[in-house]
């Protein structure tokens, strides 16, 4: 999995965190990547509904409260894959092991992926700018 989840993360805090809508080369440079990242995650975070944006000097902003947006939400919106858990593709089927490695793995993955969606459901972005915070502080 790339980056995307974490700057989509730190975009959504640091909107949370500010008086008002920013600009992308503003947020890049908080995130420490160029605009046109920030541009492409906005534009993703948008497409959810969790982002207004306009262009020139009025940016981005939350279109809700940071308590109403889950972790879970932001992970969906930043088209994270299905499983952050992959299984390689050609197991010799000739090998004992090989043969059934891929069904035995295929539910331990499941089983952590349900596990980590359901820890982001429970968090909320609101949870997180107070974490930023605390260690500001």
């Amino acid at each position: 999995m790339n980056s995307q989840y974490s700057i989509a993360v730190h975009i959504l805090t640091l909107l949370d965190s500010s008086s008002g809508p920013m600009g992308s080369a503003e947020i890049a440079d908080s995130v420490g990547v160029n605009p046109v990242v920030i541009r492409n995650v906005t534009g993703l975070l948008r497409r959810a509904g969790l982002l207004n944006t306009q262009r020139g000097v009025a940016g981005a902003q939350l279109t809700r409260p940071a308590h109403q947006i889950s972790l879970l939400d932001v992970y969906r919106a930043a088209q994270a894959p299905e499983s952050v858990l992959k299984l390689h593709q050609h197991p010799n089927p000739a090998c004992p092991v090989g043969a059934g490695i891929q069904r035995a793995l295929e539910e331990v993955y499941g089983q952590a992926q349900a596990a980590l969606e359901s820890r982001l459901a429970e968090l909320t972005l609101a949870d997180i700018t107070r974490a930023v915070h605390r260690q500001a502080s």
